[in-house]
């Protein structure tokens, strides 16, 4: 399903005033779990989450915080929500085993970088990465899940789509309202340049204010200089489209899918149809690349994107802080 339109308009008045009986009851829901009392790991927990659906670009910031606390003699363990996947609670993701179906994508593409643990219930993905050697944990989402007491939380917004019309589901994109993410976050990292001029009223809530830029990694050059047809099953496609177009890709068509898409071998036949027909190559994200039909995986050209800081020294920061243990929800930035 494709997010309403509307959720993207701050203008709009009239479906969110009719929803807005349900978005009350949904803000209450979300409000009364906060007040459940985590357990408290042995080890820091770091979160990146979101106050939206849809795609903000936690699963490459996660990714890079992984590699830097390597690079520090870390050893970091992953817990994701595995989405659509099927495997229990609390499995260690197995590349060799798994594939996005068992485990889903995103986990599948973190577990190239350290240990990943799959499941709602992330206390127990915790207690697994903590016995399998883990000294500090990084989740992928579950910035709304208070089953597992986090050190720090970094909310993470897309620049390019904000908080839409700042609205809660289903009258919005929200989670939850903008104010208490911000008051349970202790630092925010805004992807993308600010499109829609979010960052002053983020900057004026009193909590770091990061920001980071995507540009496509250097398998771009596989496809420079070729006619190509790129697709994407994301939370916002577009997002991937613009940064080819940006790194000079020269795309002759898009084609969008649902975010997780479970590619068949049905959808390749009529992109590769497609791409034939304009003597075009296909190529796409990481994470849908994993979601492809095996014998499909080497005809599609997988470009991924490199996470830039505004100040290399912020993430440093951040880790800094978190591997400290230390609330840093006060400090400007």
């Amino acid at each position: 399903m494709k997010p309403p339109g509307f959720w993207r308009n701050p203008a709009a008045r009239l479906l969110p005033a009719l929803l807005s009986p349900v978005e009350a009851l949904v803000i209450r829901a979300a409000r009364k779990r906060q007040e459940k009392a985590g357990w408290s790991a042995p080890v820091p927990v770091l979160c990146c989450g979101n106050v939206s659906v849809g795609g903000t670009g936690k699963t490459p910031v996660v990714m890079e915080l992984a590699q830097r606390l390597i690079r520090r003699g870390k050893k970091p363990h992953i817990l994701a929500r595995g989405y659509g996947g099927r495997v229990p609670d609390g499995t260690r993701v197995d590349p060799m085993r798994h594939g996005a179906a068992d485990v889903g994508d995103e986990p599948l593409l973190l577990a190239s970088i350290c240990p990943v643990w799959v499941g709602g219930d992330r206390v127990r993905g915790a207690e697994r990465a903590i016995e399998a050697g883990a000294d500090c944990l990084l989740m992928d989402d579950g910035f709304q899940n208070p089953g597992l007491r986090k050190t720090a939380s970094l909310l993470v917004i897309d620049g390019g789509a904000g908080v839409g019309n700042g609205h809660v589901l289903p009258a919005g994109p929200l989670r939850e309202p903008l104010t208490d993410a911000l008051a349970r976050s202790t630092a925010i990292l805004l992807t993308g340049a600010d499109r829609t001029g979010l960052l002053p009223r983020l900057q004026a809530c009193g909590k770091p204010v990061f920001q980071a830029f995507f540009k496509q990694s250097v398998e771009v050059a596989a496809v420079m200089g070729k006619p190509c047809i790129a697709f994407a099953g994301l939370g916002r496609p577009d997002k991937f489209f613009d940064t080819l177009r940006d790194a000079g890709v020269n795309l002759v068509g898009t084609r969008i899918f649902a975010d997780h898409h479970p590619y068949t071998v049905r959808d390749l036949a009529r992109l590769e149809t497609e791409a034939r027909r304009h003597g075009a190559v296909l190529v796409t994200t990481p994470k849908d690349h994993v979601r492809l039909p095996s014998e499909f995986q080497a005809r599609v050209i997988s470009v991924g994107v490199d996470l830039i800081w505004r100040d290399e020294a912020d993430p440093e920061w951040i880790l800094d802080r978190f591997l400290e243990g230390e609330p840093y929800g006060n400090v400007a930035s």
